[in-house]
């Protein structure tokens, strides 16, 4: 049986979602998109398809290679823009898909809003260890985590929530009800993550609630509102990817950096070891905080804000 996957064309109501890579290929839930579809195809008894891509091709076909992770013949087409499955189907003389949802939930389309894109994750979350994922456990009712994280004893984990593989959390942090944490996530001690996504290698600072809200890298978005900011003080957020990380000298984004370059190294701690250092931390976090939000906002701007702070032993 053969079949053609249409990939989708980047779509300007979430810029966000493809600025790392083509939205065929953006992770959701520690997964690329087109390797759910993969899965799903296999699993359906198809033997070979067709992928018609239009944007960063070699992204595309690094995440699926030939096809054979999953028993597939994967073969990639470049077309100058994307076609809908009535021309591909016209072109090519086969069944064609569009893949701008999960599969088997084309009643949620991914796409057309942050709050789409929230809301496919959060119902896809039971769905998304497929037969051949390998690395995710459910440690308590719909609360699934990767391998080689490190999860404080003293945070909390509240369904549902997703922890992806090589995560960091701190003591203290709340995560969910409903929040998913992207492979490389480091959140610091005394946070709250609800409602929420934060990206792949973004790094969440002590003491932020952030809700209803994407937190990529710099970027904050309230998923309801479509409210986009950029968070200039990296105490706060910002990505630790290893190429693209820009901070010099400060001791806490240094450590998550450690965190990423070890992945799977088993000693990791939670919290700055020099007391002065974590009073420094905490008064730059008060003063950035007040300066991006002011009362009567906090509904309509991306949601973080600072909780009360709470003694350490």
């Amino acid at each position: 049986m053969k079949t053609i996957l249409i990939c989708p064309a980047d779509q300007s109501e979430v810029p966000l979602l493809s600025t790392e890579a083509p939205l065929a290929a953006i992770v959701a839930l520690g997964t690329g998109l087109v390797e759910y579809w993969m899965s799903h195809l296999a699993g359906s008894g198809v033997k070979e398809v067709t992928l018609l891509a239009h944007d960063r091709i070699e992204a595309v076909r690094k995440a699926v290679g030939h096809g054979s992770r999953w028993g597939l013949t994967v073969k990639i087409i470049a077309e100058g823009q994307q076609l809908t499955p009535e021309g591909a189907a016209e072109k090519y003389g086969l069944p064609a898909m569009t893949m701008d949802h999960f599969p088997d939930l084309p009643e949620l389309p991914l796409f057309e809003s942050y709050g789409h894109w929230y809301k496919g994750l959060e119902a896809w979350m039971p769905r998304a260890k497929t037969c051949h994922r390998v690395g995710v456990m459910e440690k308590a009712p719909q609360v699934w985590v990767g391998l080689h994280g490190h999860i404080s004893p003293e945070a909390r984990l509240l369904a549902p929530c997703w922890i992806g593989a090589h995560v960091y959390v701190g003591p203290g942090a709340v995560i969910g009800p409903g929040a998913i944490l992207e492979n490389g996530a480091f959140i610091e001690g005394e946070s709250e993550i609800k409602g929420s996504v934060v990206g792949p290698a973004t790094f969440v600072g002590q003491y932020l609630t952030i809700t209803d809200s994407l937190a990529w890298g710099h970027t904050l978005v309230n998923w309801r509102t479509g409210t986009e900011s950029t968070i200039s003080d990296e105490f706060l957020l910002c990505s630790v990817n290893r190429e693209r990380s820009t901070h010099k000298g400060i001791p806490l984004l240094d450590r998550a950096k450690e965190w990423l370059n070890g992945w799977g190294e088993p000693t990791v701690h939670g919290a700055p070891t020099d007391p002065g250092e974590e009073k420094q931390l905490v008064a730059r976090q008060g003063v950035a905080i007040a300066q991006f939000c002011s009362v009567g906002t906090i509904d309509t701007s991306p949601a973080i804000y600072r909780r009360e702070t709470r003694p350490h032993n």
